[in-house]
């Protein structure tokens, strides 16, 4: 079912992740933002926009997570588009003979048969300088930078005052760091840090805030939630336990594991702390 988040934007939530399916509309025809997990979803959606009377002329991935370029048929064969890195790291992955049973080994087990798989991942880059994406409706502006994901970018529909904001500023799920590169070249601490800049520098341009997964955010929430997710990764960074509500006894009911993504993350850097303190 779609949900009205402000005016001339809808949200489709999936069930068990909470992914958040974002649809703008123009006039006779919508962008779709994430479109969700399973086959019964998305056809749900694609129903529900078939029943208004519109059609898909757009699609965008805000970062190369599985579950953010999935497809379905009944949407149509709209451009699908991504960030330029966002879109080879999906072409690097899928030129390997053996990406789907990659991907299907990373799926949640009790909805992995559910996840239409047939059109994965088939994202158009755009080019680097591209302010905004192209399509005839509102102007939505792309706000890209480097935290959780490569190619990760939010999106600002200006006139609306919506920031789609990907794996960000969710209510249930923590900052998750990007893996480092093999060199140890990549800080995924800083790197989030400063995507986190990058949010709060359109801040004052946004009433609603919708998040990859979670509860849609209203006036005032995208700088709690930048707040909150600022204090989770300096805490992350200086080895502190954070006091989060996403984590340990208040998390939400269904959600107690973000406490083992957030350990999992605390030894991980830990251990990159003590193989960077070993001489070489």
């Amino acid at each position: 079912m779609l949900t009205q988040v402000a005016e001339g934007v809808l949200v489709h939530q999936s069930e068990l992740l909470r992914n958040n399916a974002v649809v703008v509309r123009g006039r006779t025809s919508v962008l779709l933002i994430d479109p969700g997990i399973t086959d019964d979803e998305m056809t749900c959606l694609a129903d529900d926009l078939s029943a208004s009377g519109q059609h898909v002329v757009a699609g965008f991935a805000t970062h190369p997570d599985w579950d953010h370029v999935l497809w379905h048929a009944d949407l149509g064969e709209a451009p699908r588009y991504g960030t330029t890195r966002c879109a080879g790291f999906m072409r690097d992955l899928l030129a390997n003979a053996d990406w789907q049973a990659r991907v299907v080994e990373g799926l949640p087990a009790e909805i992995a048969e559910e996840i239409p798989l047939d059109s994965f991942g088939l994202i158009t880059g755009l080019p680097a300088d591209t302010a905004e994406i192209p399509w005839d409706g509102p102007r939505v502006r792309i706000v890209q930078h480097p935290a959780h994901a490569p190619g990760h970018a939010a999106l600002l529909i200006a006139e609306h005052r919506v920031l789609v904001a990907g794996d960000m500023l969710s209510d249930v799920l923590i900052p998750m760091l990007d893996d480092p590169d093999p060199d140890g070249t990549a800080d995924p601490i800083e790197d989030y840090l400063v995507g986190l800049e990058v949010l709060e520098g359109v801040a004052d341009d946004v009433d609603v805030v919708v998040p990859g997964h979670g509860s849609v955010g209203g006036a005032g929430q995208v700088r709690a939630r930048i707040d909150l997710d600022r204090a989770y990764v300096h805490a992350l960074r200086d080895g502190r336990t954070p006091d989060d509500p996403r984590i340990g006894p208040s998390a939400e009911p269904g959600w107690e594991w973000v406490s083992d993504v957030h350990d999992g993350q605390a030894q991980s850097l830990a251990r990159r702390s003590d193989r960077d303190r070993t001489p070489s």
